[in-house]
């Protein structure tokens, strides 16, 4: 199997200047995506187990691999949900299809969103890992619009090796995220405003 495009860009431009921007002398210290973990809760849906199958079948499209089944830890009679009852769905790509799947969310579906100016960049969580949430499975291509049963939401979650958020940053950044940019944001609503 060859590598995958993404994967030979990480090693021959990011890691070069991921080791320049942040100084590191050692290439081991310098930060790496880990896992993307793509998760689905249906909670609030009144048919809760079959929409979980759909969420489980969508998502096995997206990836390209079976996601396994997250079942409540606790009763909430406020939600009519029982302990151990099925909620959601979550998936996690590791290596080669991990690449594959970020090279796609890059080029194919991240251009295709309606209006779309780019990703938050404020989501990190104070070690370096990104998540992103999208309202519907529609701007995937791999889901064919007259196939959706019902609208599902999904959080996008990049894993990383990096130890605060610039580095997350700049690591997510460098590979081709395409964060929106918060300088560019501000001038633009100033500019609506005036």
């Amino acid at each position: 199997m060859s590598t995958p495009v993404l994967q030979k860009h990480y090693k021959d431009k990011v890691v070069p200047a991921l080791k320049e921007k942040l100084g590191y002398a050692n290439p081991h210290q310098i930060p790496r995506l880990e896992k993307i973990v793509v998760t689905s809760c249906m909670g609030k849906a009144p048919d809760r187990k079959v929409a979980v199958d759909d969420a489980v079948a969508e998502i096995s499209k997206i990836t390209g691999q079976k996601p396994s089944i997250t079942y409540s830890k606790k009763a909430v009679a406020n939600f009519k949900l029982r302990e151990g009852e099925a909620l959601g769905a979550r998936v996690s790509l590791r290596g080669p299809r991990m690449w594959e799947f970020l090279h796609r969310f890059i080029n194919i579906t991240a251009p295709n969103i309606r209006d779309f100016r780019g990703i938050p960049s404020k989501n990190f969580d104070g070690k370096g890992n990104y998540a992103v949430g999208f309202a519907d499975q529609s701007i995937f291509p791999e889901i064919e619009l007259d196939q959706i049963k019902r609208t599902i939401g999904f959080d996008i979650i990049f894993v990383t090796s990096a130890k605060t958020d610039d580095e997350g940053r700049a690591l997510l950044t460098e590979l081709g995220l395409p964060f929106r940019d918060a300088k560019k944001a501000e001038g633009a609503t100033e500019g609506a405003a005036a």
